[in-house]
C-alpha cells in the first residue's frame, strides 16, 4: 500500500508483464529512483519535477504522465493489487484477521529488507512534509476501496456497508500512523512490529490502564 514498499515479485498464477508493460515499469522506476536520489541530496522542497525528469532522462511531460504530482512520485506504487491477491490466496479456513496480519507484516518486512533506504525516506517525508502527508490522505480512499472489496469477499459482508468501509479506512489510517510513528522515532526498531501493534489495536481496542 502507499505507505509501504512491497516486494517486486510476480504473484504465483499471474503472467509476467509483457514488453510494453515492462517498459512502463522501467520508466516509473527510473523516475522514482531519480526523485529519491535528488531528495536525499538536496531535500524535498528544493527538488523540482524538471530536475527529476533530467536525472531520469525523460521529459517533464513524461513525469506528469506517470505521476500527476510530485508527491505521487514518492507515494505511488503498484503493489496494492499484489498484496490483495496474496490476502485472497490465504487458506480459506484461516481466520481473516490472521490472514490480514500475515500479508501486512510480510509486505512491510520485505519492503524494509529489500529497499531500506527508500522505505525510511518515504516514511520520513510522510512525517515531515505536509504536502506529502496531505496527498497521502487524498489517495487513501482508493486503497480503502480495494481493501473493502477483499474483506467483503472474505467475510461475506457488503463492501458498501458502513461497517466494512469504517474498518477498511481505519486500518489504512492505522498503518499510516505506524509508519509516521516509526519515522518520528528515528526509525528505531522494526516497522513490522509497529504494524503488529496497530493491528492489535484494531482487533482488541485500546489497552486498559497505564503501562
Amino acid at each position: 500500500m502507499t505507505s509501504m514498499t512491497a516486494a517486486r515479485t510476480t504473484p504465483a498464477g499471474h503472467r509476467p508483464p509483457g514488453l510494453r508493460e515492462r517498459k512502463k515499469i522501467k520508466t516509473r522506476e527510473a523516475i522514482r529512483a531519480a526523485a529519491y536520489a535528488l531528495i536525499g541530496e538536496q531535500g524535498y522542497e528544493a527538488t523540482t519535477v524538471e530536475q527529476i525528469a533530467d536525472r531520469a532522462e525523460v521529459s517533464p511531460s513524461t513525469v506528469f504522465r506517470y505521476f500527476p504530482t510530485k508527491e505521487d512520485i514518492v507515494l505511488t506504487d503498484e503493489y496494492d493489487a499484489v498484496m490483495l491477491r496474496e490476502f485472497q490466496a490465504r487458506p480459506a479456513d484461516e481466520p481473516w484477521p490472521d490472514s490480514l496480519r500475515h500479508v501486512m507484516r510480510s509486505a512491510v518486512s520485505l519492503g524494509t529488507r529489500q529497499e531500506p533506504e527508500t522505505t525510511r525516506l518515504r516514511t520520513r517525508l510522510m512525517a515531515e512534509v505536509p504536502a506529502v502527508r496531505s496527498r497521502m490522505l487524498e489517495t487513501t480512499s482508493v486503497t480503502g476501496r480495494l481493501l473493502a472489496g477483499a474483506l467483503a469477499e472474505r467475510t461475506g459482508l457488503d463492501a458498501r456497508s458502513l461497517e466494512v468501509r469504517v474498518f477498511s479506512m481505519s486500518l489504512i489510517g492505522g498503518l499510516m500512523e505506524a509508519s509516521r510513528y516509526w519515522a518520528e522515532q528515528g526509525h528505531q526498531g522494526e516497522l513490522a512490529d509497529l504494524v503488529d501493534r496497530a493491528l492489535d489495536v484494531m482487533e482488541h481496542g485500546l489497552p486498559t490502564g497505564k503501562p
